[in-house]
């Protein structure tokens, strides 16, 4: 007979460093990083929040690294996050960025950034991002609506999206 920690000690730790990382999570995002495995992960959370490792939301469905972290949310690295999610199955490995790249991930042997363009920052971040790099990535955008990437000239950029509430994301590319 398997323990606990055999059946969940990967996830538990992994799971713990993708909530510490993010700062916080929906649940629903939590359980989509592991594909196929949605139940074991609510009833991992229920657990974890048990013990108090981390911090579980009922009002919002969130979960933080601690009470602080759900107090302030970033709504951008929410939305970047979806993002994320919609390749996981590809991603071999992701971490937040430095600003103002709120993810970094690797799939298919390629580097991709998401980049969160608050409305009304898109001049500013034109400017932070109009600078060359060694090694360039793919970029993705995140805008809060899609009339904003008219206003947004970044190098290097694969493709825009818009995240709905319900983390929806909607895609879309220059002509």
């Amino acid at each position: 007979m398997k323990t606990r920690e055999q059946i969940y000690g990967n996830e538990a730790a992994d799971l713990l460093r993708n909530i510490a990382m993010y700062k916080t999570l929906t649940e629903e995002q939590a359980c989509r990083f592991y594909p196929g495995k949605g139940e074991a992960i609510k009833n991992l959370l229920a657990y974890l929040s048990r013990q108090r490792r981390i911090y579980r939301n009922p009002q919002n469905s969130r979960v933080s690294a601690d009470a602080t972290c759900d107090a302030k949310v970033d709504a951008g690295m929410l939305a970047a996050v979806w993002v994320l999610l919609d390749f996981i199955e590809s991603v071999e490995y992701h971490s937040v960025g430095e600003y103002p790249v709120k993810i970094c991930f690797f799939a298919g042997g390629e580097l991709y950034e998401i980049i969160h363009v608050p409305q009304g920052q898109e001049v500013m971040m034109n400017h932070a991002l109009a600078g060359s790099r060694d090694a360039p990535a793919r970029r993705i955008i995140v805008v809060d609506n899609p009339e904003q990437i008219g206003a947004i000239h970044i190098p290097d950029v694969s493709g825009f999206c818009s995240v709905g509430a319900g983390g929806n994301a909607q895609y879309y590319t220059l002509e």
